[in-house]
């Protein structure tokens, strides 16, 4: 839910509130974020987990929400300079270099969204037009309700059409070689 504005914000400003609150940071404008439902928790946990379980020993890291991506941000921006700020249902990133006390800044390798009502908008168009422009090269959808994903891979600085796999897939992670998510364990039969 979008706050009403009357001026820009950074993530400095974001930092010193302690409302117990979540709030993400689109240009300078703060989104406030609602808990997530049960679903919502157990499909992003089996997500991380399996990605997770993959990674371990490798230089890659998987990190789950919250967890801070300033996906603009370049070395030596503080969170003054900061006025975009998102936290990914899951992030991957492969370069030690752009992670911080902060998060990560710059863009992750792969974020993943899960679907809910509250945020489905964002996801699907906002944070959509923002991690294409940022360059993530990977970024899914996850559908709940539908059983379904859809990743989007940057190819020219675009997201195209992207795959769409179901819940009797096995969904590869292509900034990962030979890494696959397992939809039977995401999406089980009830």
């Amino acid at each position: 839910m979008a706050l009403p504005q009357e001026k820009s914000y950074t993530y400095a400003d974001l930092l010193e509130w302690n409302d117990g609150k979540r709030y993400e940071l689109y240009n300078g404008q703060p989104v406030m974020m609602s808990p997530p439902l049960r679903q919502h928790q157990e499909i992003s946990g089996e997500i991380y987990l399996q990605i997770g379980t993959y990674l371990k020993g490798k230089k890659c890291k998987v990190y789950h929400a919250p967890f801070s991506v300033r996906p603009f941000a370049a070395d030596g921006d503080s969170p003054y300079d900061t006025d975009t700020l998102v936290e990914p249902d899951i992030t991957v990133v492969c370069s030690s270099d752009k992670l911080d006390k902060y998060g990560c800044k710059g863009a992750p390798d792969l974020v993943v969204e899960i679907l809910s009502p509250s945020t489905k908008q964002y996801d699907c168009l906002v944070k959509y037009k923002l991690y294409q422009q940022a360059g993530i090269q990977e970024y899914w959808i996850v559908d709940p309700d539908k059983k379904l994903v859809l990743v989007y891979t940057l190819v020219e600085g675009q997201y195209y059409v992207p795959e769409v796999y179901t819940a009797r897939d096995s969904v590869p992670v292509g900034v990962l070689e030979d890494c696959a998510v397992d939809l039977t364990a995401v999406f089980p039969e009830e």
